[in-house]
C-alpha cells in the first residue's frame, strides 16, 4: 500500500495529500492492469482445458488454504511494518512466523483428506495436501515482506508479483499439457511461492535470522491475536459460499460459481487495488472540523466507476461468458448477473472499511464483519439449498442490502462523517445506472452473435452512462483534488494503522 514514508509521519511536517496520491497512482495502476490482464488470459486458457468439476476441486483446496493462510502471518508483518522498534523485533518475529507457519502446515497436511471428505469433495484431498506447503513458506517470508513494505519498495514488490505470475503460469501450463489436471494448479502455486520467497529475501537485503526476546514476544502476540482473528473473519466472508455450495450443490455447481465469482472480481481487482493502495493513507491524514467530508468527497468517483462495471457485467453476462470461456460455461452467466452488481458493493464496502481504519476504528470494522458473517451464513445455506449456486449470489446481494449497508451507515454516522454528502454521492450514479441498463439492454438485443451483443451493448451503455455523469464526475474529481491539495499536518506521534487487508475484505485475486 502506497504511503508517505515514516520520516514524514514523525516530523510533523506539512504533507500535500494530492502529490502523495498522484505518486502512488502510477505503480498501483500499472500493477493492477498488467497482472489482472495476465490473470484474465490465464483464466481463459484454463477454463478451456479443465472441466468445471476440476475447478471445483481446486476451489475447495484454495478455500482451506486461504483460511489457514490468514493465520500463518498471525499479524506479524503488520506489526513489523507499523512498529518503530522493528529492528529489535525481527528475530522474534521470524521465529514466531516459522512456528505458526510450520504448525499450520502440519495441521493442513495431515488433515487434508478428512477435510476434503467433510466438505463433500474427496478428490480435493491430495491437492489440499500439496497446497499446505504454502503455509510454511508464508511463515518464512514474514520479515522480508514486511521490510519491503516498510521501505515502500513498490517497484520491487511489483517485480516480485510479476515473477510469481510468470512462474505459476509457466509451470501450470506445462503440467496441464502433460496431463496433471487440477494438481498442476497446486504444484505451480507452490513453485511460484518458493521463487518469490527467495526474491523477497534477495531484494529486501536480509537473511533468515531467528531469535526470541521474551520481553518483546508478549506484545507481539497481543497485537497479532486480534489481527489473525480479523483475517479469519474476512476470509470466511468470501469463502463460506464455497463451503455451502460444495456441501449442498456439489463440485460441478461450485466450478460454475467459482468462474462467475472471479469474473465479477475483474473490476474489483482493477479499480479496487488502486483505491486500496491510496485510500487508507489519504484518509489518515485528513482532519476536518465538525462533519468529516473526506469520505463523501472520495466515494462518488469510486462508486460511479464500480457501479458502471457491475451493471455492465450483469447485463452482458451471457455474451461475456460464452465469448470468453465457451458455451459449456454458459450456466455461469446467470450467477454472474447477480455477482456483477455485488462486486460494485464490495468495492464500496472496502472504501468504507479503509476510512474507518484510518480513523482508528478497527473494532468497528470487526463488528460490521461479524454482523455480515452472522447474517450471511444462514442466508447462504437457505438460498443454496433452494437455488443451487445461483442462490449464493442472491444471498450475497440480500445481505449486502439488508445488513451490511445499514450497519456501515450507522458506524459512519457515529464517526462524525458527513452522511448527507455520502448519500448524495451514492444516489446520483444509481439514478444514472437505471436508464443506462435499459438502453444497453435494448442495444444488445438488436443484434445477433455474442461478439456483436457484447460490443454494442457495452458501447451504448457506456456512452449513455458517461453522457449523464460527465459533468458531475468532473466536479467530483475537482473537489477531490482541491480537498487533497490542502496542507495536512501529521502529528509526530501518529502510528500507521494496520493495512485495510488486515481486517477488511481480502479482495485480491477473487476466490
Amino acid at each position: 500500500m502506497s504511503q508517505v514514508p515514516d520520516s514524514d509521519q514523525r516530523t510533523g511536517e506539512n504533507i500535500n495529500l494530492g502529490d502523495g496520491i498522484r505518486r502512488g497512482l502510477l505503480w498501483s495502476s500499472l500493477n493492477a492492469f498488467v497482472l489482472r490482464v495476465g490473470n484474465f488470459a490465464m483464466g481463459i486458457f484454463l477454463a478451456r482445458i479443465l472441466a468445471p468439476e476440476q475447478f471445483g476441486v481446486f476451489a475447495i483446496a484454495l478455500t482451506v488454504q486461504a483460511v489457514l493462510m490468514t493465520l500463518a502471518d498471525f499479524g506479524l508483518s503488520t506489526d513489523l511494518i507499523r512498529s518503530p522498534n522493528y529492528k529489535a523485533m525481527e528475530p522474534t518475529v521470524a521465529t514466531l512466523g516459522l512456528v505458526t507457519g510450520g504448525a499450520l502446515f502440519i495441521l493442513m497436511f495431515f488433515s487434508a483428506q478428512p477435510t476434503a471428505d467433510l466438505l463433500g469433495n474427496p478428490d480435493a484431498g491430495p491437492v489440499i495436501a500439496v497446497m499446505s506447503l504454502s503455509l510454511f513458506l508464508a511463515g518464512l517470508g514474514v520479515v522480508p515482506y514486511a521490510k519491503l513494505q516498510r521501505d515502500f519498495q513498490q517497484k520491487r514488490l511489483f517485480g516480485i508479483s510479476a515473477l510469481d505470475f510468470i512462474v505459476v503460469n509457466t509451470i501450470t501450463i506445462v503440467l496441464v499439457l502433460l496431463g496433471w489436471g487440477v494438481m498442476a494448479l497446486a504444484v505451480g502455486r507452490i513453485a511460484a511461492q518458493l521463487c518469490t520467497l527467495i526474491a523477497q529475501f534477495v531484494l529486501a537485503g536480509v537473511r533468515p535470522h531467528f531469535g526470541f526476546d521474551k520481553s518483546l514476544a508478549p506484545a507481539i502476540v497481543r497485537f497479532g491475536l486480534p489481527v489473525a482473528a480479523a483475517n479469519m473473519l474476512s476470509w470466511l466472508l468470501l469463502n463460506i459460499d464455497n463451503i455451502a455450495i460444495s456441501r449442498l450443490a456439489g463440485p460441478i455447481a461450485l466450478g460454475f460459481y467459482y468462474l462467475a465469482f472471479n469474473v465479477s472480481n475483474w473490476p474489483m481487482s482493477m479499480i479496487g487495488q488502486v483505491v486500496r493502495s491510496l485510500s487508507l493513507p489519504a484518509f489518515a491524514r485528513v482532519v476536518d472540523d465538525g462533519k468529516d467530508r473526506s469520505l463523501g468527497v472520495a466515494v462518488g468517483p469510486v462508486w460511479a466507476l464500480g457501479l458502471l462495471a457491475g451493471v455492465m457485467l450483469a447485463l452482458l453476462a451471457d455474451p461475456v461468458v460464452r465469448l470468453v470461456y465457451g458455451d459449456r460455461w454458459a450456466q455461469s452467466a446467470q450467477i454472474l448477473m447477480v455477482l456483477g452488481v455485488f462486486g460494485a458493493f464490495r468495492m464500496l464496502f472496502d472504501l468504507f472499511a479503509s476510512y474507518l481504519l484510518a480513523k482508528g476504528q478497527s473494532s468497528t470494522v470487526l463488528v460490521v464483519q461479524l454482523i455480515w458473517l452472522v447474517t450471511l451464513g444462514p442466508a447462504l445455506f437457505f438460498w443454496v439449498s433452494r437455488d443451487g449456486s445461483l442462490g449464493a449470489g442472491l444471498a450475497h446481494m440480500a445481505v449486502a442490502l439488508v445488513a451490511v449497508i445499514p450497519t456501515y451507515f450507522v458506524a459512519l454516522h457515529f464517526s462524525h462523517t458527513d452522511m448527507g454528502l455520502v448519500v448524495r454521492q451514492l444516489l446520483i450514479p444509481v439514478l444514472a445506472a437505471v436508464p443506462t441498463a435499459f438502453v444497453a439492454w435494448l442495444a444488445m438485443n438488436l443484434v445477433q452473435g455474442d461478439f456483436w451483443r457484447l460490443l454494442l451493448g457495452g458501447l451504448v451503455g457506456g456512452l449513455a452512462y458517461v453522457s449523464m455523469l460527465y459533468g458531475w464526475f468532473r466536479r467530483c474529481l475537482r473537489l477531490l483534488r482541491e480537498h487533497g491539495e490542502k496542507p495536512r499536518t501529521v502529528q509526530p506521534d501518529l502510528q500507521p494503522q494496520p493495512s485495510a487487508s488486515a481486517v477488511a475484505l481480502p479482495l485480491e485475486g477473487g476466490k
